[in-house]
C-alpha cells in the first residue's frame, strides 16, 4: 500500500512529489508527457501584474517558498534552475513612469518596485524613457527541472510511463486501486488534460495557449529579463527566449503562424538588431476564469484530490499549492478559500445530484 498515486509530472505534479518524499510518504508517478505547458513556460516569476500594477495573490508568501523549494531540488538533483534576474519593464512615454512611481508608493508594491530609474542603454534597444525595475524577479529553467526530477523518479523507482486508464481505477473507501497498485490516495495534476479526467472535467478549467520563440541574437548583449508588450529572457550564448502570445480559442499545442509574426513584430518594436529564429512552441496553459488554482479533494470520494489551475503563474504557484494540498490531506489543515474548488457551487452540486 502506497501513500499516493501522482498522475502528471509538470511543475504541480513535481512539487507534490518533492513534499511526499520530504515527508517519508511513498509514492508513484504516472505521467504521458501529452501537456507541455510546463516544458516549454517562460518559467519566468515575477511578484507583480504590470498590466494592471497590482500584487501577485499571496506574492510574499509564494516568493519566500519558492526560493527554498526550488533551491533544494537544485541541490538534490545537482543543476541549476533558478535564475535571479532583475525584470525591467520598458517606459513608453512620462505619463508611463508617472503610474510606475504611483504604484510604488503603495505598502503593498514599494518592496516590489524600485524607485529608481535604470537610465542602463544598450546599443540594441531605444528607450528614451528608461525602465523601471521589479525586484524580486527571475526564471526557473522549466524544461530541465522536467527532464532531470523525471531521471530522479526513475532512480528511485517512483516513475511509470504511461497513460493514465480512469477506467482501471477502482475506489474504496479506505484506499484507490489502479491495476496493481494501492494507494491511500491519488492526486490529479494534469494540467489542460484533466478535461479528460470524469472527476475533475465538470471544473472550470478554460485553459489558454501560449506561444514562444527561442532566437539567436548576437547583438542584442542583454543579461537582465526585458518586459514591454512580450518578455525577452537572457539564457546565455546570445539565446533569449522570447514570449508570449494568448489564445482562448485555439486548445491545441501546435505552433501556428499567426502567433509567429505576432511575437516577430512585437520583438522588432522592442530591440533593433538581427535575430535568427531557433524554435517556435506551443502549448495550453491550466488557467480558470476566476483567475484562483483549483485544489482539494473530490465531493464524493475523499481519497481522491487535485492539484490544477496554475495558470500563467505555474512557477509560483506550483510550490505553495502542493504544500497546501499536501497539508490539508496528511494534517487536516483547511484550504484558502480562495483556492478550495468546493468555492464552484455547480461542481460540488453536480455530483451529489448525480448520486
Amino acid at each position: 500500500m502506497l501513500d499516493y498515486i501522482i498522475v502528471g509530472s509538470g511543475l504541480a505534479g513535481i512539487a507534490f512529489s518533492e513534499f511526499a518524499c520530504n515527508n517519508n510518504k511513498s509514492f508513484v508517478v504516472i505521467n504521458n508527457q501529452s501537456q507541455n505547458s510546463s516544458k516549454i513556460a517562460g518559467g519566468l516569476y515575477n511578484p507583480v501584474i504590470l498590466k494592471r500594477f497590482s500584487e501577485v495573490w499571496q506574492a510574499q508568501e509564494q516568493l519566500d517558498l519558492l526560493y527554498s523549494f526550488y533551491g533544494n531540488i537544485e541541490k538534490k538533483l545537482g543543476v541549476k534552475l533558478d535564475y535571479r534576474l532583475p525584470l525591467l519593464r520598458k517606459f513608453y512615454s512620462v505619463e508611463e513612469q508617472n503610474n510606475w512611481f504611483t504604484a510604488s508608493d503603495k505598502p503593498n508594491l514599494s518592496k516590489f518596485l524600485s524607485t529608481d530609474l535604470i537610465t542602463t542603454k544598450w546599443d540594441a534597444i531605444d528607450s528614451p524613457f528608461n525602465f523601471g525595475e521589479v525586484l524580486h524577479s527571475g526564471y526557473l529553467d522549466t524544461a530541465l527541472l522536467l527532464e532531470e526530477y523525471k531521471k530522479y523518479l526513475i532512480s528511485i523507482n517512483c516513475y511509470q510511463e504511461e497513460t493514465f486508464d480512469y477506467a482501471q481505477l477502482n475506489i474504496n473507501a479506505e484506499f484507490v486501486e489502479y491495476k496493481n497498485i494501492k494507494a491511500r490516495h491519488i492526486v490529479f495534476a494534469e494540467g489542460f488534460g484533466m478535461l479528460k479526467n470524469p472527476f475533475f472535467s465538470k471544473l472550470p478549467l478554460d485553459g489558454t495557449k501560449g506561444e514562444l520563440l527561442l532566437i539567436k541574437a548576437p547583438n542584442l548583449d542583454v543579461d537582465v529579463i526585458l518586459k514591454s508588450s512580450i518578455f525577452i529572457i537572457p539564457l546565455g550564448n546570445d539565446l533569449y527566449k522570447v514570449g508570449a502570445t494568448y489564445n482562448w480559442e485555439d486548445k491545441t499545442n501546435v505552433p501556428t503562424e499567426a502567433a509567429k509574426k505576432e511575437l516577430v513584430a512585437n520583438l522588432s518594436e522592442l530591440i533593433n538588431c538581427d535575430f535568427e529564429i531557433i524554435e517556435h512552441y506551443a502549448g495550453v496553459r491550466p488557467t480558470v476564469k476566476d483567475r484562483r488554482p483549483l485544489v482539494g479533494s473530490h465531493p464524493i470520494h475523499k481519497n481522491i484530490h487535485v492539484l490544477n489551475g496554475l495558470g500563467t503563474r505555474g512557477v509560483m504557484l506550483a510550490p505553495a499549492m502542493a504544500l497546501a494540498l499536501f497539508n490539508n490531506i496528511e494534517n487536516n489543515i483547511p484550504l484558502d478559500k480562495n483556492i478550495d474548488i468546493t468555492r464552484i457551487k455547480n461542481f460540488v452540486s453536480s455530483f451529489y445530484q448525480s448520486e
